[in-house]
């Protein structure tokens, strides 16, 4: 496969996960193929795929189907059947230290205690790769983290706002010509 970007939506499959938090990166994903009206398709390993340019830059966005807490099956398989550095792969994750509706990329750094950040980093080796993640509050009790992580975004969350946002900051990313000027960007709260 000929790609020069991966870009993949962390969450769980099954309709029981579809709305909820931990879904956000399956949301932002599905928003970038529903302008173009393309489906998904079966990988061939443990993910769903689709191929899309982005002004010109190919670009394969993947919903690994593992389960959160396996994603990095998925991803290592893909980054070895496509080739590509770690660094051309942009990982969208829910973040829960973020308001509903703050963004923020950034390259490397630790798991952030993800689990489907840490799964990345142990199946692929490494941590220099760029993580898209995506505000999803903090309302939950201590211990609660779980149970507030799987359940659906609130009424009043604009999370449609938070998806679009994601969306226009890959395109902006992945298809511009200064990508730390798009990060910058991106993370300023100017797209």
């Amino acid at each position: 496969m000929s790609v020069e970007w991966l870009i993949v939506g962390l969450g769980n499959p099954g309709k029981e996960y579809a709305a909820t938090r931990h879904n956000i990166g399956w949301m932002v994903c599905n928003s970038l193929l529903a302008p173009k009206e393309m489906s998904w398709k079966p990988g061939k390993g443990m993910y769903l795929f689709a191929e899309i340019s982005i002004r010109r830059v190919k670009t394969m966005v993947i919903l690994p189907t593992t389960y959160m807490n396996n994603s990095g099956e998925a991803a290592a398989d893909i980054l070895q059947r496509t080739n590509l550095p770690a660094e051309k792969m942009i990982v969208i994750a829910d973040e829960y230290n973020f308001p509903v509706g703050k963004i923020h990329l950034k390259k490397g750094g630790s798991d952030g205690g993800h689990n489907g950040i840490t799964s990345i980093i142990q199946h692929t080796g490494t941590a220099n790769f760029w993580r898209l993640r995506c505000g999803i509050g903090r309302d939950f009790e201590p211990g609660g983290m779980a149970d507030y992580v799987l359940s659906p975004f609130k009424d009043e969350d604009d999370t449609a706002g938070m998806i679009e946002k994601a969306r226009k900051a890959l395109l902006l990313f992945v298809g511009g010509d200064n990508r730390q000027h798009a990060a910058s960007l991106i993370n300023s709260d100017r797209i």
